[in-house]
């Protein structure tokens, strides 16, 4: 047996009839990322020389899905005919290979590396040929039962094949094993597909093994609801509560303060800053990093963003793929789209949203505004209504403010345009020029007062 080479096949074939779903079960998202993803985060922790996914539903899905992932292959299982019968479609790529194969499901998201790490120990000190990992459950119904004689598991039977009091076993298969390579696809072309489900089980490789005399050992997990498989929405509900409970809980133990914990959304990736308090209704997505002594109000939404310290970000706002600076402002009702930056210091107000935008240090944008492509520099007031105009109808083009430049109320500025430092736009303007450093630009028409339209007006109205 070759103890230092490790591969990591996972099924992910199944239809999942029961998630009544186009999207292939293993892509639904569990706390914000697809199930099978928590899965290769799991199996990263045995270092595998080679990573197999055993796709057939939807496969192409999870092609797509995980083209961006580095040192995943796929091998495809159709028709899907069971579990042996998907591992088999491992064997020409993991042909003329050594080691031992961690098997897993790409439905179980709680598991966790260390118990991956325990289970490779387990098995490579006994010596063993297949180690089973088991847990003993109150309630077992639908699982396989660990059949055990003399201490020793001897075969493990699925529950539509299980006897009453086979039914009564509470240890229960959990669907991931340990291989030693050598007689594994040996060992599965001699099962037979007598069962309920005219199916090819794995779990009959325990048996086979015990014929050849070959050994089989098990390792029983503590906390059973780590290898809990995901089959219906309910559960999918279900598991994706106790992801987020468990991330709260890391939270709150580590100085931040969740108002509402059971309304409050948080990615197992995020990182939060001691002493920030977020309120109810938050849902914070992706790897987002949050600072020391912020506040989040209520409903925001934040993904894949970057926030520094002592940043308050009002209710109702949207800021997806953005960076905030130590000491913002922001909303309430923002919204700043990706590759959007906040500056230290600066204010982002009400109903005002920024796309492609860099907002320099101790700048003002507070209420009822549109910067899109633009770049503003540090201590610019931009006042309520002004809109960058950035699209032609074919290109978007750059609008450049220089520092503390003033932008007045209700000003277009119709890009490509260059505000210089510390120039003004006059309300009410659609600069369609460069305004020149202290320069006023001013672009509207002028004023004309008629005096005595009105009554002139109500006169012709009352006579018509």
């Amino acid at each position: 047996m070759n103890q230092s080479v490790t591969h990591v096949v996972i099924l992910a074939a199944g239809q999942g009839t029961r998630m009544k779903s186009q999207l292939p079960k293993v892509l639904h998202p569990v706390a914000g990322r697809p199930m099978l993803e928590h899965v290769l985060d799991a199996a990263a922790a045995v270092a595998p020389a080679t990573v197999t996914v055993i796709v057939g539903h939807g496969g192409a899905a999870v092609r797509e899905r995980l083209a961006g992932r580095p040192g995943v292959t796929f091998a495809l299982q159709e028709p899907q005919l069971g579990t042996a019968h998907a591992l088999q479609q491992a064997e020409p790529v993991l042909a003329g290979k050594t080691g031992t194969v961690i098997l897993l499901s790409g439905d179980v998201p709680l598991l966790k590396g260390g118990t991956l790490q325990k289970l490779l120990q387990t098995h490579l000190a006994a010596s063993a040929a297949a180690t089973v990992v088991t847990a003993s459950v109150e309630r077992p119904y639908g699982y396989g039962r660990v059949v055990r004689v003399d201490g020793q598991i001897a075969r493990i039977v699925e529950e539509r094949d299980a006897s009453p009091g086979e039914r009564q076993i509470r240890e229960i298969n959990s669907g991931i094993y340990a291989f030693d390579l050598p007689p594994l696809f040996d060992a599965l072309r001699g099962i037979a597909s007598q069962n309920a489900q005219g199916e090819f089980y794995l779990t009959d490789l325990v048996g086979i093994y015990r014929r050849r005399k070959l050994p089989v050992e098990t390792l029983l997990v503590e906390a059973p609801e780590e290898i809990r498989g995901i089959n219906s929405r309910t559960e999918l509900a279900e598991v994706g509560t106790l992801v987020r409970q468990k991330k709260n809980e890391e939270l709150m133990a580590a100085g931040v303060t969740l108002v509402d914990p059971a309304t409050t959304y948080i990615d197992p990736r995020a990182e939060i800053g001691g002493d920030t308090v977020i309120h109810p209704g938050v849902v914070i997505e992706g790897p987002t990093r949050i600072g020391r002594a912020c506040e989040i109000q209520a409903h925001v939404r934040i993904a894949d963003a970057e926030i520094g310290d002592h940043v308050k970000i009002n209710s109702f706002c949207v800021i997806v793929e953005s960076r905030i600076a130590s000491g913002a402002a922001i909303g309430p009702f923002a919204h700043l789209r990706p590759a959007s930056a906040v500056g230290e210091g600066a204010k982002i107000g009400n109903f005002v949203e920024l796309k492609k935008t860099s907002l320099g240090a101790g700048s003002k944008v507070n209420h009822l505004a549109y910067l899109g492509d633009a770049t503003v520099g540090d201590h610019v007031n931009v006042g309520a209504g002004t809109i960058t105009c950035n699209y032609d109808g074919e290109k978007k083009h750059q609008t450049i403010i220089g520092d503390g430049a003033f932008i007045g109320s209700d000003s277009q500025l119709v890009a490509p345009v260059t505000v210089g430092k510390g120039a003004y736009v006059a309300a009410g303007s659609s600069i369609t020029q460069d305004v020149p450093d202290g320069a006023l630009g001013i672009a509207r028409a002028r004023q004309n007062n008629i005096e005595g339209w009105v009554e002139r007006k109500k006169t012709v109205t009352q006579k018509g």
